[in-house]
């Protein structure tokens, strides 16, 4: 096995784990409050969290239903999520700790779309509730190199948000880019380039007005 796909492996793992400690500990209105997720609560996020690791070993039945949904990707997840969410909110923290070390290899994203996935939906969650529920620097630096340098990141970003800036991480050796200077931590870097605009109080530099004004787009 690629060395490279163990690290995200692992780190897709510790990131559901420490989602489903997080989650086992919500009260009935934390698990309403909205999340990042425009729509979504954060229920909806833990059962999204959930799906792909109970639908890994049937990818044939999730090509024929985006088949079904007309290649609606979006449409597609957002009822699949939905219909996860009905469940009790125990079951959906003991299945996530169960088959938190199943490991995802999808197709065209890889095993870096789902540990990119693990670490933005944790803090979809945490965030909004006030909680400091964080995978550490390091967990994020893959995260970061997948989002600015492989074309499959485009399902998480559209392809020229990030033209003309240079990202660098406060909290770790790690930067990217060419232009004006985004800098922040590493977690507020990766939420607010795919989208998430509450990050961007956390981030300065001569690029925080070019990325906001893209948001608003």
């Amino acid at each position: 096995m690629n060395q490279d796909f163990e690290e995200l492996f692992r780190i897709s793992e510790e990131n559901r784990r420490l989602a489903a400690d997080m989650f086992a500990s919500l009260t009935p209105e934390q698990w309403t409050t909205p999340s990042l997720c425009a729509g979504w609560t954060v229920r909806e996020v833990a059962a999204h969290m959930l799906a792909p690791l109970e639908t890994r070993l049937n990818w044939l039945r999730v090509l024929r239903t985006v088949v079904r949904y007309r290649g609606d990707l979006d449409r597609y997840v957002d009822e699949q999520t939905r219909e996860w969410a009905q469940r009790p909110t125990d079951e959906l923290v003991s299945g996530l700790r169960r088959l938190a070390g199943n490991r995802l290899n999808v197709p065209i994203v890889g095993p870096h779309g789902p540990m990119t996935d693990t670490c933005i939906h944790l803090r979809d969650a945490a965030r909004p509730l006030g909680l400091d529920v964080n995978p550490p620097p390091a967990s994020w630096r893959p995260a970061l190199d997948f989002l600015t340098t492989r074309s499959s990141a485009r399902a998480f970003l559209p392809a020229n948000r990030l033209s003309d800036l240079r990202l660098t991480a406060a909290d770790q050796d790690w930067s990217w880019g060419e232009g004006a200077e985004l800098r922040g931590p590493s977690e507020a870097l990766t939420l607010a380039i795919t989208g998430r605009t509450v990050a961007l109080p956390d981030l300065e530099g001569p690029g925080l007005d070019l990325l906001r004004s893209r948001l608003a787009q």
